[in-house]
């Protein structure tokens, strides 16, 4: 069963028997989501260190002209993409989602059921030194050529990677229906699913603009029809939201950069890259549902904190592993380091990203075409 459907299933359950289950059995599920959390915390930055370190490693090794080029047009578009969706949700959500006297009545009529017990495991590193730690070994692996090293890092993604998608990823919906069953026993529940209704509709709509600005841009480049450039990438947007992985669509995002006249080496090149490195759509939805919740919460936030946060996510989106949900995953410590996101917080992260994953992997490699006619158009004029 898709992730996606199975965290819709344990929302929905959550809402339905948050009334009807015995608060000892809502406590044993706390008690499983406070356990849960407490890995999460021991787990990201090692995440940070198993994917970022390695992917530095990957793209310093084999630097050039073409990938420094590349590499920067999809962080710049990554950027502006989270910055374009600041300034939409800070103008558009407050209009959204329920006053912050609305938030404090029913905060202050909740009843938060405690666990049977708590488990602390502490993390080895906190989050920038984390950041820290990966930038330094990746750097340094690129250009002092460390093979011993890189392939110790590479199985350390591995290892990485496969705890994502055995252990978290699994786990995951019995950590959402946990926190949808206390919050629906506290009476929090219908108010934050009928603003993330609203919230998911304003969020798909950013992203088809987002499209149509990068085709634009695209198409002024190359002097062609953004909107004909556009369609002709539709199968690998289809293809995308049905896979929801950027990297199990890169044979037809690459076919249909062809289509449309990049030539093959660049396509070859730019596609495979940008499915790593450009999440425009990954960031757009994470800004958009973190403003969001910031707002919900009743937390302050100014222009200056989302600019840093948006200039860090988009390096983390880097390391995005290649399974649903990874790019959230990545992003959880500069959500907890930067933005003071608590547990609740990631909870609902997760499973507001995870609700719209397949729309925002859908952008990313559609938004991929747009980069390889840029490319392809720089490429020739240097020829």
């Amino acid at each position: 069963m898709p992730l996606l459907m199975r965290v819709v299933i344990a929302i929905a359950l959550g809402v339905l028997l948050g009334c009807l289950l015995p608060e000892w059995l809502v406590a044993v599920f706390t008690t499983f989501n406070s356990v849960f959390s407490s890995f999460l915390k021991f787990l990201i930055p090692l995440i940070i260190v198993g994917l970022v370190m390695p992917s530095i490693a990957d793209i310093g090794r084999s630097a050039g002209r073409l990938l420094l080029i590349t590499v920067c047009i999809a962080y710049g578009s990554t950027v502006l993409s989270g910055l374009f969706s600041y300034c939409v949700s800070s103008s558009v959500f407050p209009s959204l989602i329920p006053s912050s006297d609305v938030v404090r009545s029913i905060e202050s009529e909740s009843t938060s059921i405690a666990p049977y017990f708590t488990l602390a495991i502490p993390p080895l590193l906190d989050v920038m030194s984390a950041l820290v730690l990966a930038f330094t070994a990746g750097l340094g692996m690129a250009y002092l050529s460390l093979p011993r090293m890189k392939a110790l890092a590479d199985e350390l993604k591995v290892l990485i990677e496969k705890t994502i998608a055995v252990i978290v990823i699994p786990l995951l919906p019995l950590y959402i229906f946990g926190i949808f069953l206390e919050m629906t026993r506290t009476g929090q529940a219908l108010h934050i699913l009928m603003t993330f209704a609203a919230i998911i509709g304003v969020i798909f709509a950013m992203h088809i603009a987002l499209l149509l600005i990068q085709y634009c841009i695209a198409g002024a480049i190359v002097r062609r029809n953004p909107l004909s450039l556009l369609a002709t990438m539709l199968p690998a947007y289809f293809t995308a939201l049905g896979t929801s992985s950027s990297a199990a669509t890169i044979p037809v995002t690459a076919r249909q950069a062809k289509r449309m006249d990049v030539s093959e080496e660049i396509a070859d090149f730019a596609i495979p890259l940008c499915a790593t490195i450009h999440m425009s759509g990954s960031c757009m939805k994470i800004t958009a549902c973190a403003v969001a919740l910031m707002l919900m919460q009743n937390l302050t936030f100014t222009t200056p904190m989302f600019i840093g946060f948006v200039l860090m996510l988009g390096i983390m989106m880097v390391a995005s592993p290649g399974v649903p949900g990874g790019a959230i995953m990545a992003s959880l410590g500069v959500l907890s380091s930067m933005l003071g996101f608590g547990e609740h917080d990631c909870a609902l992260m997760i499973a507001l990203y995870i609700a719209m994953d397949s729309f925002g992997t859908a952008c990313n490699v559609t938004g991929d075409g747009a980069i390889s006619l840029i490319v392809d158009k720089l490429h020739k004029q240097k020829k």
